[in-house]
């Protein structure tokens, strides 16, 4: 079944914002979505490796989720509930605490925050300002942390920050990422004489942020040594040391936690995306509780909590982590997107893997030939984007639960995709 939708997709054009974006890579509208798939308005179905950009880890409308959350909706659960206390909150609290604190031997309060993970990163700065008196927040380049005024002070990608139009994005230092300026660049001795030299111009620093692996800005993957050597340079200039696993969370990378097997405890984690289980907006700041020393309502926000999103995020938690059987199934299908994305890069003069676990790519080289490459994949019913610093990473976001042989399809499309895109007379000749 086709349909001509250029009626109903010109609504958007004459009154969304040009803000609008994914929606100008996947031009259809889409009405259904289950598991690893979406199907647009004439009914045709596409695989999903992009998952709501990791906050859809869990797959679309996963029953169970559905089903509690349905079941929480007509006994006329509470809807919002501002901070206050509710049975909801309570259960998923004590599911965070058993399931996933407890067993990794984490002691962390949980901070509800605005329901995005902008809103995270910003309590954490305020709380790293608040608790050390400084002000600078060092940050890493090819970083991205969100888009509001204080976590797009510590992004840097320039197209992201020239949406604050010239307004102020201070108070942060930018630092080289690892392997930023090269192999032959120790970027952690770089930032230790940086900040061990009284004349370079950096203040002593309230906090280190950094995500693990870097979602937006490329997939570039820190080592162990390199994260453990940021936690201890943080502690050694007495500044916080804030790990953003809002991309990287939620089993994204294999772990719940994607930091989980290097030996560093975080003062300050913000999450987002897939914490709530089924892709409602819930963020929050995990906080070691020396560091909780907020008065009431000293931050706080109208939408701090959202009260389906514990319904969900608790069924989450039950369902995917009380064991390690899920995070074997992660284990078992992050090989398999090694193993297809090493067919591609051997296919493209240069290209090269990056990331890690199942969140990976391959960089290609240059924006407009991952950009084609993505194009062209999306023809053939595959929805994946694009990532790094020129839009020359095509970046695979799957969902997590995405059976085996639907995540074959989907990779076999991708390849189907560089194959043909690259066989063309104009990249076939570079």
């Amino acid at each position: 079944m086709t349909t001509d939708m250029s009626a109903d997709l010109a609504i958007y054009t004459r009154r969304e914002s040009e803000a609008r974006s994914y929606c100008r890579s996947f031009p259809t509208s889409f009405v259904k979505a289950q598991g690893s798939e979406l199907t647009d308005a004439s009914g045709r179905t596409y695989i999903d490796f992009l998952a709501g950009c990791s906050s859809l880890n869990y797959g679309h409308n996963d029953p169970d989720m559905k089903a509690a959350l349905i079941e929480h909706l007509n006994a006329d659960g509470i809807t919002h509930g501002l901070d206050m206390h509710s049975g909801a909150k309570a259960d998923f609290l004590t599911a965070f605490e058993d399931i996933i604190l407890k067993p990794r031997d984490m002691d962390y309060k949980v901070m509800m925050t605005g329901p995005t993970g902008t809103n995270a990163v910003e309590a954490a700065m305020k709380l790293a300002r608040k608790i050390t008196g400084r002000r600078n927040i060092i940050a890493f380049t090819n970083g991205f942390h969100g888009m509001t005024m204080g976590a797009l002070s510590c992004t840097g990608n320039a197209g992201k920050r020239a949406g604050a139009g010239g307004g102020p994005l201070c108070g942060t230092t930018h630092m080289p990422f690892e392997g930023a300026f090269g192999d032959g660049m120790d970027s952690l001795k770089i930032i230790e004489e940086m900040l061990s030299n009284p004349s370079s111009g950096v203040d002593a620093p309230a906090a280190f942020i950094i995500e693990p692996v870097q979602g937006e800005g490329g997939l570039n993957a820190a080592s162990p040594e390199f994260m453990r050597g940021i936690a201890k340079l943080a502690k050694d200039h007495g500044a916080l040391f804030i790990v953003d696993d809002i991309q990287a969370g939620c089993g994204r990378t294999g772990t719940f936690f994607s930091f989980e097997e290097m030996g560093i405890k975080p003062d300050l984690i913000p999450m987002a995306k897939s914490f709530s289980g089924m892709g409602l907006p819930f963020a929050a700041l995990l906080i070691k509780p020396e560091h909780d020393i907020w008065g009431p309502a000293e931050h706080n926000g109208t939408f701090r909590g959202n009260t389906h999103a514990f319904v969900t995020a608790r069924v989450a938690l039950e369902k995917f982590w009380k064991d390690d059987t899920f995070q074997k199934e992660i284990a078992t299908k992050a090989e398999m997107l090694r193993e297809a994305l090493e067919q591609i890069a051997d296919n493209v003069p240069g290209a090269r893997l990056k990331g890690r676990g199942m969140m990976r790519g391959v960089d290609v080289g240059n924006g407009d030939l991952a950009g084609e490459i993505c194009a062209r994949a999306f023809e053939k019913g595959l929805i994946i984007e694009t990532s790094g610093a020129h839009d020359e990473v095509v970046k695979v976001l799957a969902p997590l639960t995405t059976p085996e042989a639907t995540f074959a399809k989907g990779l076999d499309i991708l390849k189907e995709a560089a194959r043909d895109v690259t066989a063309t007379t104009k990249y076939a000749a570079e």
